[in-house]
């Protein structure tokens, strides 16, 4: 009896080992990926070079003495293009990972930070900021300022008044969806009254654009994702367990409304941290644990940083095809999104015969 349940024991070992090495080879092809799309990135513009070039650039400025690169190389990558390639790729993942812990933590799967009234608060504080010049701070970081502080408040909002009717997934999601529409007349409302040229920028900053990226910019974004991401991939055992419904994950000792609430203000500042600098970028957050789930699986521990990097690689591929598909026109990376995201959401539509969870 004993070698018959070590032989089975043995046998789970590698069945689990298995399991895991699907997901990690997942992980690593993701990466790869997106290495290999930067660097095609990277080539396309008014100015061409190759990817090898590309290359010896990033290399040469870590590696000085094995690499060597040119002035002009060296200009465009680390000057022009580079940390729009990186903020497209940090970005897509900071919404990924904010859309699959909200339908984690909400076991809903529309929900994300652009349908749960998030981006329309960010919206609203750039329209705030653009149309009568009002702001939390001056100068070129009004609008940012403003889209961060509206995110974070919305977020807030949400939770108190999904705190007065008790926290659970139902409320927190009927709150979401009456802070977005507020959000959207009160911005509706700013366009009304503002000039055309005022409500021409308000437009176009809603509709999500990579074109204002800067290394600080990419710098904080990460910082953001590198303070809220090892908290949420601590919890993900904790998520996993809410799949299951809230009576099952309190009698497996998880803290049911802390856990929603500390995840749901992580995620938040995550979003905050985000589209303050792009503006309101749809179905990246809606998407990309979809596509995920669909190819390894809900559990978070793999769901989250696959999650992250499928939105990295959508969101990169999605600037790009923005920046050359009517080149030299540069069209807002919202756009290029949806075009993504509405074919996919039919596809999951038709191919599902019951249920989406």
């Amino acid at each position: 009896m004993p070698s018959g349940i070590t032989a089975k024991n043995v046998l789970l070992r590698e069945k689990y080992q298995q399991f895991v090495g699907r997901k990690m080879l997942f992980l690593l092809l993701l990466v790869i990926v997106i290495v290999l799309l930067a660097g095609v990135a990277a080539t396309l513009g008014s100015a061409n070079i190759g990817v090898l070039d590309v290359y010896s650039a990033i290399l040469a400025r870590f590696f000085p003495a094995s690499f060597q690169t040119s002035w002009f190389a060296d200009t465009i990558v680390w000057g022009l293009r580079l940390h729009r390639i990186l903020l497209s790729i940090v970005a897509g993942m900071g919404l990924a990972i904010a859309g699959a812990v909200m339908q984690g933590i909400l076991k809903n799967p529309l929900a994300s930070p652009f349908t749960l009234g998030i981006s329309s608060a960010a919206s609203f504080g750039a329209a705030l900021a653009i149309v009568l010049g009002a702001g939390f701070v001056g100068g070129e970081w009004m609008i940012i300022g403003n889209a961060f502080v509206f995110t974070l408040l919305a977020s807030m909002t949400v939770y108190g008044l999904a705190k007065y009717k008790g926290i659970t997934p139902e409320t927190m999601i009927l709150a979401g969806i009456a802070i977005m529409y507020l959000f959207q007349a009160m911005t509706s409302f700013l366009q009304y009254v503002g000039h055309a040229e005022q409500v021409q920028e308000v437009v176009f900053w809603m509709m999500g654009s990579m074109g204002r990226s800067s290394w600080d910019k990419v710098w904080i974004v990460t910082a953001a994702i590198a303070i809220c991401f090892p908290y949420l991939l601590l919890k993900s055992w904790d998520i996993n367990a809410l799949g299951a419904g809230d009576e099952t994950a309190t009698s497996l000792g998880v803290n049911v409304e802390k856990t929603r609430v500390i995840c749901m203000m992580a995620v938040s500042f995550i979003t905050a941290s985000v589209i303050c600098f792009t503006g309101t970028i749809g179905f990246i957050g809606l998407v990309s644990p979809h596509i995920t789930r669909m190819v390894i699986g809900g559990d978070h521990r793999f769901l989250l940083p696959a999650s992250a990097l499928v939105g990295g690689l959508l969101l990169l591929a999605a600037d790009t095809a923005a920046r050359t598909i009517l080149a030299p026109v540069i069209l807002p990376v919202g756009i290029m999104t949806a075009f993504l995201g509405v074919p996919f959401f039919v596809y999951l539509f038709m191919r599902r015969k019951k249920e989406f969870w």
